[in-house]
């Protein structure tokens, strides 16, 4: 294809050679929201994508649980060899699926692990962004059981969650559905339940860091070693 339209510096040139012969993508249902509504959270998610990404770098088949519209799944597929997300949500799969870029050739399925074990794998890696504290904690250690029964037993699994200190700060909306928020030591404790070992990190905005946990707003815990008697 051959376009008239050129810019004014030649090193631009390039972005419109790509968008007339590849296309321009669109944002999912979350992401297009998040984006005219708080442009800096998209910043945030994509930075803890971009940790999960660089932790599983290598990974063969890896499972993301709770998806939404899995608009930040090729961050992660830069890194792994191949991805299947989930959510339980049939809405966002979809949109999920709709989506799908031939670069980045993920698989969208709909599946709900407080309801069973998922019918794939085995995945030597797994991560859950912003899904436990929506979890009732009567609830919790079904789903994380769940999760470890598609898993080989070498797998590592990353978990992150707003913090429970960062609660006070937060929106009506978003306390609304966070009903399982925990401190960074209870998050390791409860990982630890299913896992040898537990690494904890926090995050304040897009930064990463291993400093005062009650200061921090997001908590991460990056697990190894499942315990085979889950």
């Amino acid at each position: 294809m051959t376009t008239t339209r050129r810019t004014k510096d030649p090193v631009n040139q390039p972005n419109i050679d790509f968008a007339e012969k590849r296309g321009a993508v669109t944002l999912g249902l979350l992401k297009s929201r998040e984006w005219i509504e708080d442009p800096r959270r998209f910043l945030f998610s994509q930075s803890r994508y971009k940790f999960v990404s660089k932790m599983l770098s290598g990974r063969k088949n890896v499972i993301e649980i709770g998806c939404g519209d899995a608009f930040n799944a090729p961050i992660v597929m830069q890194e792994v060899k191949a991805l299947t997300v989930t959510d339980f949500d049939a809405e966002f799969i979809a949109d999920a699926q709709a989506r799908v870029q031939p670069e980045y050739p993920y698989v969208a399925k709909v599946h709900n692990f407080l309801e069973g074990i998922f019918d794939g794998g085995p995945f030597d890696a797994a991560y859950a962004m912003d899904v436990l504290e929506h979890i009732d904690a009567k609830d919790e250690r079904v789903f994380i059981g769940n999760i470890l029964k598609c898993l080989t037993s070498d797998a590592v699994m990353i978990v992150g969650m707003p913090s429970l200190e960062s609660q006070a700060y937060a929106s009506p909306g978003s306390k609304a559905g966070h009903i399982n928020c925990k401190s960074a030591p209870d998050l390791k404790a409860l990982m630890e339940e299913f896992f040898h070992t537990v690494f904890m990190f926090s995050l304040n905005d897009e930064v990463v860091h291993t400093g005062y946990h009650k200061m921090a707003h997001y908590v991460v815990a990056l697990c190894a070693h499942p315990k085979t008697n889950n």
